[in-house]
């Protein structure tokens, strides 16, 4: 499980029309990213050893729907050639070497390019050097490329927890330089199809999110929902690109906050890093044979934990509801086997936040009828470092009293005292050679 060194939760909100390089980059500069040192990285690029010349940056309030957002246009006042795949590579990598940017901003502009390369080439069945990219072999992908990793490291956020929502993809017929096909363009669905996000079509006919826009957010965001996460908010910007539309605004959203602190919690608990889904459904129709299958399949299948509650539904008929913990990502799959094995009409999905108490396991050696025999030691521990709690594995206990005769009562108090003193002799040795202050 990915850890991340703050609190801070970034949204890109993709749901209204989708992502392109500029409307995020229009987004970050919206929510307060340095505008200096973003036309500065850009601007860089105009070298002779680049191929560019006379760079063009215009930022803009404008209005879209009536909605404001910042745009941001990268154009070149003269004539411009296109690079392929290994000439774009250089550039922003090189480019980027020369700012004085942190490592992580720099390595993420190396990861989207080679992310939009290499899939540009295994697309049109070339290796780097040839893959000639057409519209991404312009000046704005680079620029757009730059000047985002610029942006999120001037707002510190690479160190956030960073969702995107389902993306907008459009739809119709749209023209480029290999000719019309339908939206979306084979990159850019093959982009997000690697990290598996949700897209929807609509709700226009048009492209709305291009390439290097889901470029951007493959290397970007960790964790896709339907639904923002708890989040107390700081900021929130919008992003605009060339297009108009009637029926909806153009922009783009992204939403900054941190993680809500209700009564120092966070002090004493570990939020595991996002939310956890609890699925329920009644049944008042189904044998015990068949609820009974059904529970071992969920947890075989990625559920955290299953409990069945007796209620009694409409009419007083007797009922049992099922009740499912499981990690979002999970959500669709164990629905579907919830409704499969049990026939139910719906499920009930809940959204919600789980703080945990710091935990881990610790093998100890127990010496029993001359022999040795291993069994895991399950611990908690408070904020101040304290052992809250003990409990030798279930399935480890079982094992040894089988193989030996003990009863498994006897053989969990022997093992939860010598796990006493075993964890309390570490805990003291470690603080014993802390250096000195």
């Amino acid at each position: 499980m990915t850890k991340f060194s703050s609190d801070i939760i970034v949204i890109i909100d993709c749901q209204t029309a989708g992502i392109s390089g500029d409307m995020i980059l229009g987004a970050l500069l919206d929510i307060g990213a340095d505008l200096d040192k973003v036309t500065h990285a850009i601007k860089s690029l105009e070298s002779p050893k680049y191929g560019y010349s006379n760079i063009k940056i215009d930022i803009n309030q404008t209005l879209t729907n009536g909605f404001q957002a910042t745009k941001a246009t990268i154009t070149l006042n003269n004539k411009q050639t296109q690079k392929n795949g290994t000439q774009l590579i250089k550039i922003i990598e090189n480019a980027t070497q020369n700012l004085n940017i942190s490592n992580r901003a720099k390595q993420f502009a190396s990861n989207v390019i080679h992310s939009l390369v290499n899939t540009e080439a295994k697309i049109h069945g070339n290796t780097l050097p040839n893959v000639h990219l057409h519209e991404i072999g312009l000046i704005d992908t680079a620029a757009e490329i730059i000047g985002t990793a610029v942006a999120l490291d001037d707002l510190n956020l690479f160190d956030a927890k960073i969702f995107t929502t389902p993306i907008s993809i459009g739809g119709g017929l749209f023209k480029f330089s290999h000719g019309t096909t339908s939206s979306p363009s084979p990159a850019t669905l093959a982009l997000l199809q690697s990290k598996n996000f949700s897209i929807k079509g609509g709700p226009v006919e048009s492209e709305l999110t291009t390439p290097t826009g889901a470029a951007i957010l493959i290397n970007l965001a960790h964790e896709a929902t339907n639904f923002y996460p708890e989040i107390t908010l700081t900021k929130t910007g919008y992003g605009t690109g060339d297009k108009t539309f009637s029926e909806i605004p153009n922009i783009l959203r992204i939403i900054i906050g941190k993680t809500p602190q209700s009564n120092n919690i966070n002090n004493d608990y570990t939020n595991d890093d996002g939310q956890i889904t609890i699925l329920e459904t009644n049944l008042d129709d189904t044998t015990g044979e068949i609820i009974g299958y059904t529970i071992d399949r969920l947890l075989t299948e990625g559920a955290k934990d299953v409990f069945i509650i007796p209620a009694f539904t409409k009419k007083n008929r007797p009922a049992q509801i099922i009740k499912v913990i499981a990690d979002q990502k999970d959500t669709y799959h164990l629905t579907k086997v919830l409704i499969e094995e049990t026939g139910t009409l719906g499920v009930r999905i809940h959204y919600c936040k789980r703080y945990v108490t710091p935990r881990g396991i610790y093998p100890i050696e127990l010496t029993l009828n001359n022999q040795k025999e291993n069994i895991k030691i399950k611990y908690t521990k408070n904020h101040q470092g304290k052992i809250t709690h003990i409990k030798p594995e279930y399935e480890d206990l079982k094992h040894i009293a089988k193989k030996t005769g003990i009863p498994l009562r006897e053989i969990s108090n022997i093992a939860i005292t010598k796990a006493q003193n075993l964890l309390q002799t570490r805990k003291t040795t470690n603080e014993n050679t802390k250096p000195k202050t």
